[in-house]
């Protein structure tokens, strides 16, 4: 495939607002191309260097024989993973989920999703 292919696809971008040492200004990367970033003053700045950088990015990796990951999808997914803890807060979170009266999968979703 050659870069302007990988530029059509549906890859996941974000760019967000950043205020540190340095000023306010918006970050923005691409989820699947590790290392593939770039900043900007506005949203559409930062966006639009993302993707000239992006496309210096998936350059480099093809001229130098390296694959250039595609887009990821939630079909690519189930759903379920498995997640080893330590036995006490396996313990804790188990009662916590027995006192809101719900399963202890329903109660993880409910911690990890907040």
């Amino acid at each position: 495939m050659r870069v302007e292919e990988y530029m059509k696809l549906p890859y996941h971008y974000m760019v967000n607002p950043v205020s540190d040492e340095s000023g306010d200004y918006f970050y923005a990367s691409v989820l699947e191309l590790e290392g593939c970033q770039s900043t900007g003053d506005s949203f559409q700045e930062a966006y639009d260097s993302l993707r000239e950088a992006m496309q210096g990015w998936i350059q480099t990796k093809l001229e130098n024989g390296f694959s250039v990951p595609e887009p990821i999808t939630e079909e690519d997914y189930s759903g379920k993973f498995v997640l080893r803890l330590p036995k006490s807060l396996h313990f804790r979170l188990a009662i916590e989920a027995k006192n809101e009266g719900v399963s202890l999968n329903q109660y993880a979703l409910y911690k990890l999703s907040r």
